[in-house]
């Protein structure tokens, strides 16, 4: 049964890792159904199970379990109407055009936030190099775009020109 999934396709994949949890840990059809992300302790290799009346079970992850549901909940943002699968880049900057409608704020791209993020690191006092880290740039020089803009703090590292009255 389990090698007539289809691991190729998205509802493969989540048949596979459902009918996982049932035959390798016996988990009740609910038990499956109320499975949520919160309940699965990675590093621990641990389940907990959500029953009847309320009642919370923890029992081990197998490695073989795990890697079912890891390979489920790979795409964690998918299309919302069928076919089921990973949702497009261009989505994300409509979604934030659709959240800047409901703002009454004028449209920005996706990528307008992460060089606010940059921004708004630097004024609190990151340095570039920080900000570099959470942008996951290569090169320094790339995270200098945002750094330009952040004037006042330019200014405490502004060294004089040269020749330049004092």
């Amino acid at each position: 049964m389990l090698d007539s999934c289809d691991r190729g396709d998205p509802l493969g994949i989540r048949d596979y890792a459902m009918l996982m949890l049932i035959a390798r840990l016996g988990l009740r059809s609910a038990e499956v159904a109320r499975l949520e992300l919160g309940d699965i302790d990675w590093r621990a290799g641990q389940i907990t199970l959500r029953g009847k009346a309320g009642r919370q079970d923890g029992m081990p992850l197998p490695r073989d379990v795990g890697e079912a549901l890891a390979a489920y909940l790979s795409q964690v943002f998918l299309a919302a109407k069928a076919p089921m699968r990973s949702i497009p880049p261009g989505l994300v900057s409509d979604v934030t055009h659709r959240a800047c409608d409901r703002a009454g704020l004028p449209r920005i791209g996706a990528h307008r936030l992460r060089h606010t993020l940059a921004t708004e690191m630097l004024r609190r006092g990151a340095n570039i190099v920080e900000v570099s880290q959470v942008l996951r740039h290569r090169d320094l020089a790339t995270t200098a775009i945002y750094a330009k803009v952040d004037f006042a703090a330019l200014r405490t590292v502004a060294q004089p020109w040269p020749g330049a009255a004092r």
